[in-house]
């Protein structure tokens, strides 16, 4: 695996293979790698592609100092996770080769409602930080497949808009692939590894949440959205999660908050335990409850 620091020399890299006229597959990651990130990595494989994975800790989509001061960080750990992978190169930028010209006055992205609703209230500038960085990435590896996790559901719709929005060249494939979980139902993420064994099984309340709603969907308990959230809610403070975000019912297109239940929706959630912010999300096809 070749190790790239500067857009010229990953261009120059991406250029030789063009010229073979092979497909590009890229995985932007913040590094602490675990197995949902090596599983995009194996996914953009099968698809043929000579793939490209970024490791940058991005600043701009912080909007808490501490949070980005605390974030993992694993690089060697990371880099023998990415060979094994087969992964052909790393871009491992500074700050000063994506930001050259400062993080003031940086571009602003019409987001609309996406960036309203769930993450976007409970982060503000979040996504705006998130698409400043994709694009400048996506711009330096201008990839033929953009592979990313869904366990971010609301990041992989707002960069869905970012390219329906912007051109780029080649037209970008963006493949969203199914959240990896640990066995015991705890989806994988690197904020994973601040949580104490104690504090995984607590974290456990979320999964568990997942079950509560489709239980009381095939039971026909209650399809009152309201009553199933404050539920939930309480699940993961018994559990001992310190305070719940959001839990919400939502369209998996637009995000908006829907009550009907009826058709496809997906559950978002975000909560904090020992001071660690948990998202989560699980699609419910309406196939699922067509019977009931």
């Amino acid at each position: 695996m070749k190790i790239f620091e500067t857009k010229q020399a990953l261009q120059d890299f991406i250029d030789g293979h063009r010229l073979k006229n092979t497909l590009i597959g890229f995985v932007p990651t913040m590094g602490a790698l675990h197995a949902g990130h090596l599983s995009l990595i194996e996914k953009s494989k099968q698809h043929g592609t000579v793939t490209v994975c970024s490791i940058f800790v991005n600043p701009t989509q912080f909007n808490d100092p501490k949070d980005f001061e605390k974030y993992p960080k694993t690089l060697d750990e990371d880099i023998q996770k990415l060979e094994l992978t087969g992964c052909e190169a790393l871009f491992l930028p500074s700050v000063e080769e994506m930001y050259p010209e400062g993080m003031h006055q940086l571009p602003h992205y019409s987001l609309g409602r996406l960036e309203e609703l769930w993450e976007g209230a409970h982060r503000p500038g979040h996504f705006q930080g998130v698409c400043v960085i994709v694009h400048r990435l996506l711009e330096a590896v201008r990839p033929d497949l953009l592979l990313m996790g869904s366990k971010d559901f609301q990041q992989v719709a707002v960069i869905r808009y970012l390219l329906a929005h912007y051109s780029f060249e080649p037209k970008i494939e963006l493949i969203s692939c199914e959240t990896i979980r640990e066995a015991s139902g705890l989806a994988m993420s690197s904020r994973n590894v601040r949580l104490s064994p104690e504090q995984k099984i607590q974290a456990l309340a979320i999964y568990h949440g997942f079950d509560m709603i489709r239980m009381a969907m095939l039971e026909q308990k209650t399809r009152n959205t309201e009553a199933l959230e404050q539920q939930f809610g309480q699940q993961l403070l018994d559990a001992g999660f310190e305070s719940v975000d959001y839990i919400a019912f939502a369209d998996p297109i637009s995000l908006e908050p829907i009550t009907d239940l009826s058709q496809t929706f997906v559950v978002l959630v975000a909560a904090f335990i020992g001071g660690i912010r948990l998202i989560d999300n699980q699609l419910f096809p309406h196939e699922l409850f067509k019977r009931v």
